[in-house]
């Protein structure tokens, strides 16, 4: 589908909340909506200073939130922004997120991935699905969005941190292996302990993803999982966030990708290409 000319140009909006989520990582909440679905992204622009693309953690119609991790001296700069100053965004940009209404979905969060999926659960849910959502993290301090999927209806919440301070002690990958090994398929004899996963969406780091991915193709169940790369452009004409070695461009045919094409990508949770194209192992 044509993007429009009014979404590749950026345009300001102004700070209306912010929120300290951890000692890292902020919440803002802008004046205005530029019709994102769930899984979408945008690029945030400061004048000045750089373009990086983050995931919209809420879009009501109203106000776009999005939610960083302040690590990157982009980001940093960012981070210093007050209620009412001016941001520039343009967007959104990629594919969303799909499901059919009243389908029992897994959403696995890693990190601050689990602000896009906060925007995933509440419109899975007003479409009447019933949601088991697994938020990981190192440790209980850097947990996100625990609270809002709380508050949620149909959703059951299963947290998971490495250092066991909170919840599950170890991945929340291995959360999710143990909730589908419980959901036994209706045909089966054996005693159900919760009904079948229809459907996994995942968004956090890439070995997390990874791990998603074959743990879906095991059990057999479709998984959609948000790939990030660096996206300069947006709208598919740099050509930076192009994957092997199906060359499609992550900004346009991803950033959610279905388990069938995720398989396809051979670089997928092995390297991605910085700002200069060159490829950068995952661990260094």
């Amino acid at each position: 589908m044509p993007i429009s000319l009014q979404s590749t140009l950026p345009r300001t909006y102004r700070i209306k909340q912010i929120e300290q989520d951890t000692e890292n990582v902020r919440s803002y909440t802008f004046d205005g909506s530029l019709g994102s679905k769930p899984g979408q992204f945008v690029m945030v622009w400061l004048p000045g200073v750089d373009e990086v693309p983050m995931s919209v953690a809420f879009d009501d119609g109203a106000t776009t939130k999005i939610t960083f991790f302040a690590v990157g001296d982009m980001t940093i700069e960012l981070a210093k922004c007050k209620v009412g100053d001016l941001v520039g965004l343009r967007g959104p940009f990629g594919t969303c997120y799909e499901w059919k209404p009243g389908q029992h979905i897994a959403l696995v969060a890693g990190g601050y991935g689990a602000a896009p999926m906060y925007f995933i659960a509440r419109s899975t849910v007003e479409h009447g699905c019933t949601l088991e959502v697994i938020v990981g993290a190192r440790d209980k301090h850097n947990l996100l969005y625990l609270e809002e999927f709380e508050k949620l209806r149909h959703v059951s919440l299963h947290i998971a941190t490495d250092d066991g301070s909170a919840g599950y002690k170890g991945y929340n990958t291995e959360v999710l292996e143990k909730l589908l090994s419980s959901c036994i398929p209706e045909k089966s004899k054996k005693k159900k302990e919760c009904s079948p996963v229809d459907q996994i969406f995942a968004c956090g780091p890439e070995p997390m993803l990874l791990a998603v991915r074959d743990i879906a193709a095991a059990h057999g169940i479709p998984s959609q999982l948000s790939m990030s790369r660096y996206m300069k452009c947006g709208f598919g004409l740099c050509g930076n966030c192009v994957v092997d070695p199906l060359g499609i461009r992550l900004c346009v045919e991803g950033s959610v990708v279905h388990n069938d094409v995720s398989q396809k990508i051979e670089e997928f949770g092995k390297y991605k290409r910085d700002e200069l194209g060159k490829k950068k192992s995952f661990g260094n």
